[in-house]
């Protein structure tokens, strides 16, 4: 198994859920973290968490929708990491409603932070991963990008999306010697499906948790170069 230590990373969304859980998982194993959101509070809270086990942890506040901050943060979080291995491209938003009810604009932003965040954030840092000929990229989508249901249309729509790109860009650039991996997870008790009222605080016997996805991620880091874990989907044991 690769050792991670000293490898230096960026999560989108990384001040809490998924993407905290995952920052933890990473200091864990010696990785510097610099983790992005949008709520400077619980940004530097994580951080400050992510500094007791002996790693450089930094933040940077800034929307994934807006390409102009996109560009300006995460160049400035790379200059301070020194380099960058590792982007975990997790900052998302849901909301639920039929394709009619729902307003314009709310399916618009769900298209224009899903796919285009995602999209702006891996434009930035991908040059620099192609320049050190490694890297990995590992993108978030949902279930639901798998298959639609009534109510997620706005929210598959930009997950379906997310698997559509993330493909195409583990194909461009395996000569790179960058992996792309495309996870697909089902309902996970994050404060966002909390939120939403798809799971709640005490159902960690019943739904996946945050962390069970993070030990997913690590592992697929700590494989040999040689091999790449190009999908996975997790789902929990009860239906």
């Amino acid at each position: 198994m690769t050792d991670l230590k000293n490898r230096k990373a960026i999560i989108t969304g990384g001040g809490r859920g998924l993407g905290k859980a995952t920052a933890i998982a990473f200091a864990k194993e010696g990785i510097d973290v610099a983790i992005t959101g949008r709520n400077e509070a619980v940004l530097k809270e994580t951080v400050s968490e992510l500094k007791t086990f002996g790693v450089n942890a930094i933040y940077a506040v800034f929307d994934v929708s807006n390409y102009e901050e996109v560009q300006a943060s995460i160049k400035t979080l790379i200059e301070t990491l020194g380099s960058i291995d590792i982007l975990v491209n997790n900052a998302g938003i849901a909301a639920f409603g039929s394709l009619n009810d729902m307003e314009v604009n709310q399916w618009s932003q769900i298209i224009q932070t899903n796919v285009m965040g995602m999209y702006y954030v891996t434009k930035e840092v991908l040059p620099h991963l192609i320049a050190k000929n490694e890297g990995d990229i590992i993108n978030i989508s949902s279930t639901a990008g798998l298959t639609g249901n009534a109510t997620t249309s706005a929210y598959s729509a930009s997950k379906f999306a997310v698997i559509g790109m993330s493909q195409s860009l583990m194909k461009e650039v395996r000569k790179n010697n960058i992996r792309v991996c495309t996870l697909t997870p089902s309902t996970i008790a994050s404060d966002m499906s909390i939120e939403l009222g798809i799971a709640t605080k005490d159902s960690e016997d019943s739904v996946l948790q945050p962390e069970d996805f993070a030990e997913l991620i690590v592992s697929g880091l700590k494989l040999p170069r040689r091999a790449m874990m190009a999908n996975a989907s997790l789902w929990s044991t009860n239906p």
